[in-house]
């Protein structure tokens, strides 16, 4: 990875006045757009990923909302929430209590939704998500999950239930980092968690969802691998849609002194703004997904710019939307507006939120 780091670093105004010029744009176009050289070019990069954007996507927004099934975790990561050795309250939704969590999202108007568990697979694992699938699917148009990473023939079978989209992000691309924050549990696994996106692209799911978690490493460099992984996800599995996601480091239940010292990396707001825009200049056509970790005020500001779904009145705890607890949160959120100041938001931008534009899914 060392080698990324001294090709970003050395970027010059040059590489990024030629990148920005270009109709077809390579990876290394893209370092030169993550680069410290291209900050004094973002209102430029900006203006480029708003035209881009409106192109592709039209005035929309798709809204999807998560719903925690399980804080249950079989892991040690030193940056989340739901890491083993934490001494929180465990809990996994019985099939009744997640009908009564949709019921609550479906009340708030959500159609699109993504199911998220800790990583325990003999606790939490395929006769649970084949049971609970199988309960919900008909009151969801479109139906994501982010959960442990499964074989090819799991999420074949998911997908014969309706799964549409499956979301495994790779937290750090560096195997050193990835190893320094994973101590303990199949997730120390660095390859099975990478090989994830090309079992979920043989089995023919619909959408697949990549992301780094900015701060665990060099955060210029594990976004130029997401890049990377991404164009290469769309040239072996075209059938499938590809979707990224930014997410940024938040304080959690039991934070190490490993992960507070990575506070460093994080990329600020306008570094984040400069990675989305980014994405979209590399790929016109890459879904970008914006979530509640950042503030209401950034993601009223990057809407227009590059990202086209956005998750709204996010709870990050099993049975949150019934009866919230923040003792069990897997991460804190920022964004905490009710859906309705989302939306407003959303239509003050000249968008049109989405709730649904996928035919519901039919048992075959």
């Amino acid at each position: 990875m060392s080698h990324i780091a001294l090709q970003l670093h050395s970027k010059t105004a040059h590489d990024v006045e030629r990148a920005l010029a270009s109709h077809s744009r390579t990876l290394d176009d893209f370092m030169a757009l993550v680069s410290p050289a291209a900050a004094s070019y973002l209102e430029e990069m900006a203006a480029q990923s708003q035209q881009l954007t409106r192109h592709r996507f039209g005035n929309t927004m798709q809204l999807f909302v998560p719903l925690y099934l399980s804080n249950l975790c079989a892991n040690e990561c030193s940056y989340c929430g739901f890491t083993m050795s934490n001494k929180i309250k465990r809990t996994t939704l019985s099939i009744a209590e997640t009908q009564q969590e949709i019921q609550a999202i479906k009340g708030m108007g959500f159609s699109q939704l993504l199911l998220v568990t800790g990583e325990h697979e003999t606790k939490v694992g395929m006769p649970y998500f084949e049971q609970t699938l199988q309960a919900i699917r008909a009151e969801i148009s479109y139906l994501m999950m982010e959960v442990q990473p499964l074989k090819q023939s799991d999420y074949q079978r998911l997908k014969c239930l309706g799964l549409d989209a499956v979301l495994v992000y790779q937290e750090t691309y560096s195997p050193q980092h990835y190893a320094r924050y994973h101590t303990r549990g199949k997730k120390q696994d660095f390859l099975w968690r990478l090989e994830a996106t090309d079992r979920i692209g043989r089995a023919g799911i619909d959408k697949i969802g990549i992301g780094a978690l900015l701060g665990l490493g060099d955060w210029r460099v594990d976004s130029v691998m997401t890049a990377l992984h991404g164009q290469l996800l769309q040239q072996h599995y075209w059938r499938s849609r590809v979707s990224i996601s930014f997410p940024r480091l938040r304080q959690c239940e039991g934070n190490s002194h490993n992960t507070q010292a990575s506070q460093s990396a994080l990329p600020n707001e306008k570094q984040l703004l400069q990675l989305i825009c980014a994405h979209r200049l590399f790929n016109p056509h890459v879904e970008l997904s914006l979530s509640t970790r950042e503030s209401a005020a950034f993601r009223d500001g990057a809407m227009t710019l590059g990202v086209t779904s956005m998750s709204a009145a996010s709870q990050t705890q099993p049975g949150g939307y019934t009866q919230p607890s923040t003792a069990l949160n897997q991460f804190d959120i920022d964004d905490s507006r009710p859906v309705s100041m989302v939306v407003s938001a959303i239509q003050q931008q000249g968008l049109e939120p989405v709730w649904k534009d996928w035919m519901p899914f039919t048992a075959r």
